[in-house]
């Protein structure tokens, strides 16, 4: 393959709320309101992974083929160290491009959304500006069932349109992208199995 297999890759950690509001109501929302206005972009998220797959290589895989990430900016995301090699491996790749930083253009490849908190986050953690997402992060199903939800609605739309523009910027895509290598999984030892006697 030589080529992007995804307009957007999503980057969130699995501490706290932020992976039940986007799976309950942010992945499908933005999915739709791409489509609404765009047609259909390709979104990555970890939950579409085949059985069997090796994960850590198909998040790299998925990640080095992707034009534009997505971040949900919680304090938990700056303690993850997957998270942490996702942003550190698309800062390579601007740093590569001169992107996102004093040079040829501040725009990057890197879109964050706050999610939580935000006091607490790492000073590289406060250096771009994000989408602020705190007053609409209700991770429960029942939350579309309220007058605010119209709310909710109207950012994902309105950030729809940001991320289209984005993704129609994206340089084109190098083999050579740069990978920050990610820990490997924990894996619990398999326990010992009981002796009969």
């Amino acid at each position: 393959m030589s080529e992007y297999e995804f307009d957007l890759f999503i980057s969130y950690s699995r501490h706290g709320s932020v992976q039940k509001w986007l799976l309950n109501h942010f992945y499908g929302r933005l999915r739709e309101c791409l489509a609404d206005e765009y047609g259909s972009l390709s979104v990555y998220l970890d939950r579409q992974m085949p059985s069997a797959v090796h994960w850590p290589s198909n998040l790299r895989d998925a990640l080095q083929r992707s034009k534009i990430m997505v971040q949900l900016l919680t304090p938990p995301y700056f303690q993850s160290s997957w998270c942490m090699a996702e942003m550190r491996s698309m800062q390579a790749r601007e740093e590569m491009l001169g992107l996102a930083g004093s040079g040829v253009s501040s725009q990057g490849l890197i879109y964050p959304i706050l999610y939580a908190d935000s006091e607490n986050f790492p000073e590289e953690g406060k250096v771009r500006a994000w989408r602020d997402f705190k007053d609409v992060a209700y991770p429960d199903p029942c939350y579309q069932q309220s007058v605010e939800y119209n709310k909710f609605h109207q950012k994902v739309k309105e950030l729809a349109r940001d991320l289209a523009q984005l993704v129609a910027q994206a340089p084109p895509w190098q083999p050579d992208w740069p990978l920050v290598e990610v820990p490997q999984p924990v894996l619990m030892p398999t326990p010992p199995l009981p002796r009969f006697e």
